[in-house]
């Protein structure tokens, strides 16, 4: 089976105003079947998301695009396709 694996490292500045968008974001793929899993690193850099019932990697990464995370450039997003057992 293969999933996105989205790491989304903060950048310095960070504001804290694009955290309740990014949680409506997510809550709207969880809705929408997209999102397996999801969240933050304990020691606050950052966090992740697992994205599954995507067709492939341009449309994974077309759904990131979407983050405001990335729309206010808050954070540096990336995209891995991940083959899971």
């Amino acid at each position: 089976m293969t999933v996105y694996l989205v790491l989304a490292m903060r950048k310095p500045g960070f504001p804290e105003s694009v955290i309740a968008p990014h949680r409506a974001f997510i809550a709207d793929l969880r809705e929408r079947g997209l999102l397996e899993r999801s969240g933050g690193f304990g020691d606050g850099s950052g966090g992740a998301y697992i994205l599954h019932n995507v067709a492939d990697l341009e449309a994974a990464r077309a759904i990131v695009a979407r983050d405001p995370l990335v729309l206010e450039d808050a954070s540096e997003l990336t995209v891995h396709a991940w083959h899971t057992h």
